[in-house]
C-alpha cells in the first residue's frame, strides 16, 4: 500500500531544510531512478539523498573505497562524473567523506530530507553551496 495525502496523491517530497524536495540534476542526468531528484523508496538500499557537486578529491576517495564513480558504465545508464558535476550521493558515503575530510559541497534544496536519518543539518549546511554555486 502506498502512502497518499488523501485525495489520492503522493506527497510531494521534502528537503533537509522542510521545503520542496528540488531537483539535484539533469545533465547528467542523476538520482536512484534517474529522475534528476535525490527521491528515495523502498529499492534504494544505498539511500543516494544527499545531492553534492562532486570534486576531484571526493571521486578518487570513493574510488578508493571501491566505488568508481569516474568510469562510464552506458550499461547502467551511467555516464561517469567529473569535478563540478551534481549528483544523488549515497548518504554514509558523504558522511565517510565528511569524517575523513573530503565531503563535496551539497544544495541543501535537492537533498532529500531522509538524509537527516544519516548526517547532522549541522554538518549539511557547513558544506551548503551559494545559490550562484549551484
Amino acid at each position: 500500500m502506498s502512502i497518499t495525502n488523501g485525495n489520492g496523491h503522493k506527497p510531494k517530497a521534502k528537503n533537509v531544510l522542510g521545503g520542496e524536495l528540488k531537483s539535484c540534476c539533469t545533465d547528467p542526468m542523476t538520482g536512484f531512478y534517474r529522475d534528476g531528484f535525490c527521491h528515495t523508496g523502498a529499492n534504494d538500499v544505498g539511500s543516494h539523498v544527499v545531492c553534492a557537486k562532486v570534486t576531484d578529491e571526493f571521486l578518487e576517495f570513493s574510488r578508493s573505497r571501491g566505488n568508481d564513480l569516474i568510469t562510464p558504465h552506458p550499461e547502467f545508464n551511467f555516464p561517469g562524473l567529473k569535478d563540478g558535476d551534481c549528483w544523488c550521493l549515497c548518504a554514509l558515503r558523504w558522511r565517510e567523506a565528511l569524517e575523513e575530510g573530503v565531503a563535496p559541497p551539497v544544495r541543501l534544496e535537492a537533498c532529500h530530507e531522509n538524509a537527516l536519518q544519516f548526517i547532522e543539518l549541522e554538518d549539511l549546511k557547513e558544506y551548503a553551496l551559494n545559490q550562484e554555486e549551484n
